[in-house]
């Protein structure tokens, strides 16, 4: 069992290690449309299929590495991790609706985390059983763009969290009519 663990964690910091070197990358956005991307869209509900040179092609390195090569960003190194803004978290990779700012909760893990999408659709679930763990992972329901895994030790009413990369979110803030009404 200590093997394992050591296992584990030099994984981690393998990982870690090379998100570093990764340029950072500011992506909160306030549009619907991204001018070096022309598959963004918050309103193009159609489903994307690419193949991975045109991804490379319109994704920054870092969004690249975590969306289509599964990575995983430093922990605690998003700026959406601890905000507390009103509003949307979209993909950064092709503007899907994610999550609501009202199901994002302080989970302690060093990724933002929600307990429940915005919808059914937004969200696919494959298992993942890599680094010797069974975890499901999370992808984008429009462009499969990998985003985080879910786990069961969430709040209610879901019980769920959803451990997402900061940096393949987008967040819009909601505006002053939306933010009333929500309330």
């Amino acid at each position: 069992m200590r093997a394992y663990s050591s296992y584990f964690f030099l994984c981690l910091f393998c990982l870690s290690c090379y998100s570093q070197n990764i340029k950072k990358q500011e992506n909160p956005m306030s549009t619907n449309e991204k001018p070096t991307n022309p598959v963004y869209s918050r309103n193009d509900t159609g489903k994307l299929a690419l193949p991975d040179a045109e991804w490379k092609k319109i994704l920054s390195p870092e969004v690249y590495y975590i969306a289509r090569q599964k990575g995983t960003e430093r922990p605690y190194t998003s700026p959406f991790e601890k905000s507390k803004e009103i509003g949307t978290y979209y993909c950064a990779v092709c503007g899907n609706p994610l999550f609501k700012s009202d199901t994002k909760f302080e989970s302690g893990c060093g990724w933002p985390s929600f307990y429940e999408p915005i919808s059914k659709g937004s969200i696919i679930y494959l298992p993942d059983n890599t680094l010797g763990m069974s975890r499901t992972e999370v992808e984008c329901g429009r462009c499969k763009s990998h985003l985080g895994h879910v786990f069961e030790d969430g709040p209610k009413p879901t019980g769920l969290r959803y451990c997402i990369n900061g940096v393949v979110l987008d967040f819009e803030k909601a505006k002053e009519a939306e933010k009333k009404y929500d309330a």
